[in-house]
C-alpha cells in the first residue's frame, strides 16, 4: 500500500522521502497511542498533515499544522494533533477497534508533497475465552419424517479474561449440492445449557446446546454449529446428516427376508433329498440280504 501510494503522489506533485520511517503498532481496546512526526524549523514554509488511511474509505485528515511553530491544536473526542519541539503528534485516547489503520505524515511545500512518517496501528480487543467447539454426530440413520437431535458443546476458560457481554449461538446448515450456508436456528439465551463444577469454580464452563427438527429428505447437508464472541466466529467441526429414504430402507429389508427364506428352503430341500437317498439305500441293503 505505501509503494502505491508513493507512486501516485510521485506521479502527480510529490516524492517519497529515502529515510521515510514505516513502522507497525499494536495496542489494545482502551489504551493511548501517540504517534510522531519529526517537525525542524530549518524547513521552508509548508503544512503538515495526518492522515488515517482505512481501507474501503477516503483518506481521512486527523490534524494539520504548520512547519514552522504554531500553537494551534486539532482536537476531537478522542484524537488530538498539536506540535511539540521538534515534532508533529498525533494522540488517540481510549482507542477502538475502528482505530485499526494505516496512519501517514504528509509535509506540503508548495507542488511538493512528502510522506514523512508512516505506522499501520492494530487494535487488539479482549481475546475469546472459548477453547473448544466440539459437535455430536447422529449415531443411528435418519430416515425421512425422524425426529433428529443436534447437539453442540462450548468449552469456556473461566480464568481468561472476555470481552463484555454474552456469546450468541447459531445453526447453520451447508446443503449437499454445496449451496451457501444458511442460518437456521439461533439460541436466545446463551445461559441455557450451561454447566459449572461447583467444587471446582477455576474448572472449564460446559454449555450444551440442543437442536431439534422433524427432517425431509430435503434436509440433508452439514450442520454447522457456530458461536459469535468478541467479534469473532468459532465453527464447530460440523455434523453431517444423511437422510435415508424409507422406501430403500423397507426394500432392503424385503430382500434380506427373501434370501433368508431362500436359504431355509434350500436347505430343507438338500435335507430331504439326503434322507430319502440314504431310505433308497438301506432298502438296496436289505434286498441283498435276501
Amino acid at each position: 500500500m505505501l509503494i502505491v501510494f508513493c507512486m501516485l503522489f510521485v506521479l502527480r506533485i510529490g516524492y517519497c522521502t529515502d529515510d521515510q520511517i514505516f513502522m507497525t503498532k499494536t495496542a489494545h481496546v482502551g489504551e493511548s497511542v501517540t504517534l510522531t512526526c519529526m517537525r525542524q524549523k530549518s524547513w521552508n514554509p509548508g503544512n503538515l498533515f495526518w492522515i488515517r488511511l482505512v481501507a474501503g474509505n477516503l483518506p481521512e485528515v486527523l490534524g494539520a499544522t504548520f512547519t514552522f511553530d504554531y500553537p494551534g491544536v486539532n482536537e476531537t473526542p478522542r484524537i488530538t494533533a498539536k506540535q511539540k519541539p521538534g515534532q508533529f503528534v498525533l494522540h488517540i485516547t481510549e482507542t477502538e477497534l475502528s482505530d485499526t489503520a494505516v496512519y501517514y505524515c504528509m509535509k506540503v511545500q508548495q507542488l511538493s508533497l512528502t510522506f514523512l512518517n508512516g505506522a499501520f496501528l492494530r487494535i487488539k480487543g479482549p481475546e475469546p475465552n472459548i477453547t473448544a467447539v466440539i459437535q455430536d454426530f447422529p449415531s443411528e440413520p435418519v430416515h425421512p419424517g425422524d425426529s433428529v437431535t443436534l447437539q453442540c458443546s462450548v468449552l469456556t476458560d473461566s480464568q481468561t479474561k472476555s470481552c463484555p457481554g454474552e456469546h450468541s449461538v447459531y445453526w447453520f446448515r451447508a446443503g449437499s449440492d454445496e449451496s451457501h450456508p444458511n442460518i437456521i436456528y439461533t439460541h436466545r439465551n446463551s445461559h441455557d445449557g450451561c454447566e459449572k463444577s461447583p467444587e471446582t469454580p477455576s474448572a472449564p464452563h460446559s454449555c450444551v446446546y440442543s437442536f431439534s427438527k422433524n427432517v425431509s429428505s430435503s434436509d440433508a447437508g452439514t450442520y454447522y454449529c457456530a458461536v459469535a464472541t468478541c467479534g469473532e466466529i468459532l465453527f464447530g467441526n460440523g455434523t453431517k446428516l444423511q437422510i435415508e429414504e424409507k422406501t430403500q430402507h423397507t426394500i432392503l429389508l424385503l430382500l434380506c427376508a427373501a434370501l433368508a427364506v431362500c436359504v431355509i428352503v434350500i436347505a430343507f430341500l438338500i435335507y430331504t433329498i439326503k434322507k430319502k437317498t440314504c431310505n433308497c439305500c438301506q432298502g438296496d441293503s436289505l434286498y441283498g440280504e435276501r
